[in-house]
Order: C-alpha cells, then sequence, then structure tokens
C-alpha cells in the first residue's frame, strides 16, 4: 500500500492489456475495438499506469471511490476482517454485518430501523421495488427517462436511458420527464416553473396509469449519470405529497449521490437538494459507502415498511448479503470519513474550489453550455451553440477525453458531458491542477 508509482515493469502493462484483450468480456462495448487504459496502482486522488505515467481521477472510476485509492484505514479492516472470518452465510449474525448496518442508520436518521445488504447498487433497487410491491400490494412503479438505477431486470427497465431499451423484460414500468430546466420538457423559464410543471406532469401520469396500481416513484437523489441534475425548490417535496396523497411508496436511489458526494452524507439530507427536508420511504445505496472496496449495496428501509415483514416473510435473498469483508470495509469507511471530515472536505472543495473554478472555465470556453453540480458532483454540458443548446456530437467528447489523458487526467464522460467526480478527500491543491488541466484540453479542443 504506497502511492510510489516507482518500479514499475512496463511488460506487466503489455501482459494486462493483451490478457484482457484475449479474455475479457466488457460492459456496455462493442468488443472489437476496445483500447482498455490499463491501471496498476492508485493511492488517494491519483492512480498509475505501469510505465509510471500518473493521472489525477476525474472519475472516481464509476463515481465511487469517494474515500479515494486505497485509504489504509479501509484495507486494514478488509485484511483483518479476511483473517478473523472471510464469509458467513447471511442467515448467521456477524458483528460486522450489525455494526455496518448501526453506522449507516445513524446515518439515514431516525425514521429507518433496519437494512438489507445486497452486493450492489442495481440488487439494491431491486429489492426496494420488491418491497413496495409487496407492502403495497401494487404493481407499478414509475421513474424518469433521465435516469439510471443498474443493469438487473427491474432495475435496468427503471432506468431511462438507452441501456433500457435492448432490456425491457421486467413488467410494470412506466417512465416520465422529471425537471431539468437546462433541456426543459415543459418549456418553462424559471426553476420554480420548471417544478410546478415537472410535478402537474407527474400527477397527470399517475391518474392516467390508475393511482391504485402504482406500487412506487423511483428517483436518484441527484441523477448522476443522466448529467447531475439537481432537483429545483418544491420538487421533491411535491413528489413526497403526491406520494402521500396516492398510497405510492418514494425510493430515492443514492447510489451515486450518497455518502458524501453532494457534501452531505446523502443528498436529499442538502438543503440544495431538499430544501423541505422531505423524508423517502426507502433508500438504496452502494458506491461510496466504502468506495467499492469490496462489492456492497443495500436498501435502508423505514421503520413502516420493515415492520410489515414482521410476520410476512421477505421472498428475497443473496449469498452474499452482508458479506463480511464488505461490512469490515463498510464500518472503517464510515469511521474514517468521520474522523477526517471527508464529507465536510467535499462541501468545501465544491463551494470553494470547483464551482468557482468551473464557472470561471464557462466564462472563458463558449463551448460550456450550462455548469451544474455541488460537492463533489459536477457536470459540465458542452454544446455547439449556446443559443442553440445544441449538443456537441460524440467525436468531440472522444477527442477531449484524449487531450485530458494526454496530460495527466482521467476523465468521466457520458453523452455531451463532461462529469467533474474526484474523490472526496481530493485536496484543494489537486482540484485545482485538475481545473487547469480542463482549461489545457479545451482550449486545445477548440483551438482549430
Amino acid at each position: 500500500m504506497t502511492d510510489n508509482a516507482a518500479d514499475l515493469d512496463p511488460a506487466l502493462g503489455k501482459l494486462t492489456y493483451d490478457l484482457d484483450r484475449a479474455h475479457v468480456f466488457h460492459s456496455w462495448s462493442a468488443q472489437g475495438a476496445l483500447a482498455p487504459f490499463v491501471v496498476a496502482g492508485g493511492h488517494g486522488s491519483e492512480v498509475w499506469d505501469y510505465d509510471g505515467a500518473r493521472y489525477l481521477d476525474f472519475s472516481s472510476q464509476l463515481v465511487n471511490m469517494n474515500i479515494g485509492h486505497t485509504h489504509p484505514k479501509v484495507v486494514a479492516a478488509i485484511q483483518k476482517q479476511a483473517a478473523e472470518l472471510p464469509m458467513v452465510a447471511p442467515a448467521h449474525a456477524n458483528l460486522a454485518r450489525g455494526e455496518a448496518a448501526a453506522r449507516i442508520l445513524a446515518k439515514a436518521g431516525p425514521e429507518f430501523g433496519r437494512v438489507f445488504f445486497t452486493n450492489g447498487g442495481a440488487d439494491a433497487n431491486e429489492n426496494a421495488i420488491r418491497m413496495a410491491r409487496l407492502t403495497t400490494g401494487r404493481d407499478k412503479v414509475l421513474s424518469t427517462y433521465r435516469s439510471y438505477h443498474g443493469n438487473t431486470g427491474a432495475a435496468v427497465v427503471a432506468t431511462g436511458d438507452w441501456r433500457r431499451v435492448p432490456n425491457e423484460y421486467a413488467r410494470g414500468h412506466v417512465h416520465f420527464f422529471g425537471p431539468f430546466l437546462y433541456r426543459t420538457e415543459f418549456w418553462a423559464t424559471t426553476p420554480e416553473e420548471e417544478s410546478a410543471r415537472a410535478l402537474h406532469h407527474l400527477e397527470r401520469v399517475i391518474v392516467s396509469e390508475g393511482a391504485a396500481s402504482i406500487a412506487a416513484i423511483l428517483l436518484e437523489g441527484v441523477p448522476g449519470t443522466a448529467g447531475v441534475m439537481i432537483p429545483p425548490p418544491g420538487y421533491l417535496s411535491g413528489v413526497r405529497a403526491l406520494c402521500d396523497k396516492h398510497g405510492i411508496v418514494l425510493i430515492l436511489d443514492e447510489v451515486m449521490s450518497g455518502f458524501g458526494r453532494t457534501g452531505s452524507w446523502f443528498s436529499w439530507q442538502h438543503p440544495l437538494v431538499n430544501p423541505d427536508g422531505v423524508v423517502p420511504d426507502l433508500i438504496t445505496f452502494a458506491k461510496g459507502v466504502n468506495s467499492g472496496y469490496v462489492p456492497a449495496g443495500g436498501v435502508i428501509i423505514s421503520e413502516s415498511i420493515s415492520g410489515a415483514f414482521d410476520d410476512q416473510v421477505f421472498p428475497g435473498g443473496l449469498t452474499y448479503s452482508g458479506h463480511p469483508l464488505a461490512m469490515a470495509s463498510i464500518v472503517a469507511a464510515i469511521d474514517a470519513m468521520e474522523e477526517e471530515g471527508i464529507v465536510e472536505n467535499a462541501a468545501a472543495i465544491g463551494e470553494d474550489v470547483l464551482g468557482p473554478g468551473l464557472h470561471a472555465l464557462a466564462a472563458k470556453h463558449p463551448i460550456i453550455g450550462e455548469v451544474r453540480g455541488v460537492g463533489v458532483f459536477w457536470a459540465l454540458d458542452l454544446v455547439q451553440d449556446r443559443e442553440t443548446r445544441e449538443p456537441v456530437p460524440g467525436a468531440t467528447i472522444a477527442a477531449l477525453k484524449g487531450e485530458l489523458m494526454s496530460r495527466g487526467l482521467l476523465p468521466f464522460v457520458a453523452d455531451n458531458r463532461l462529469h467533474v467526480v474526484p474523490p472526496c478527500v481530493i485536496t484543494p491543491e489537486e482540484a485545482r491542477r485538475g481545473l487547469a488541466i480542463i482549461d489545457e484540453a479545451l482550449t486545445a479542443l477548440t483551438a482549430g
């Protein structure tokens, strides 16, 4: 466990690449033209390859490396647990599992009583949907078009983006448009108009689908992969009111936006995201809870829903639910985040460095149509024309990615956007260095 990238063997880099291309089947990809970036190691906010070249990780891998790479306390906890009890069946009680659940519930608040552990975010959403259906006796699940909820049966159909379309095998899913003022579907001109009109649209969908048939509304706390879209004032409280009016379970997907990413433990606890302080019925999580050191996710269950299964069997489970190595990493990660002020650091980096710096870049580079974000959760909406807001093509994004990589920054790009999502442990100096690289890359991209 070191941040020293010296003494690396380039031959291992070639072996790694050759083995990958010969034997590994990659997600969301046509396999023939892939040229994966080879990662040899990482520490904090940096990764490096086998040639010793270092990169600022402004992707947090898949926006999950909240505590940074190879955090010593989390690594040590996994090692200790592996020596004591590396695996135990989910039916048994285990100290690491109980401590992990207690720590998560302490962050979620008194309205929540139990945690059901899963292997990741997708199956967390699967089981939250199952709980909503079982407790309401209803079938339909409403979710937005601009969303991503995972790649298992119901989760991928709840997803709104293109990945849903070739995978639509699950039943009972209905989509609607959530608020997004920059590319409004409602001809709105202010956040207040966007919120009111989006809520009107949602209520019309609820009524048209038959409110008594709807089990749940599933929303990301802050939609991440779809573009880091902070809900306008009044939207979450309006959704909560519609759920209460019609007996619908409100599920908030905090897989990407939870555990420090927005500068709060959960995005729904952030005053910018949820100024009215409404509370969901179920919360799904993964990623930042332990930064993915060992696969883990889960559902945080309100007292009312968990109580429904005191006498009724919950028909679901996973062999690795509450896996001890994952649980130990969760305990260590949450403790370290508390002790080291990592959530507070994310908030400060967003307010003092990334927010002002990205808005300064937008003032300089006309290709940036809008800057959106909070904490260490930002997106640059890149456009060909600021008046028409026409998105830049994929070739432009590919070129930008190349410019960034050549300057030592590992980016996260999606559609026409550059997402700025470094680890929550990033220092002000590293954040400023990343912003300077983005500035240089945008300058080179638009120089011709």
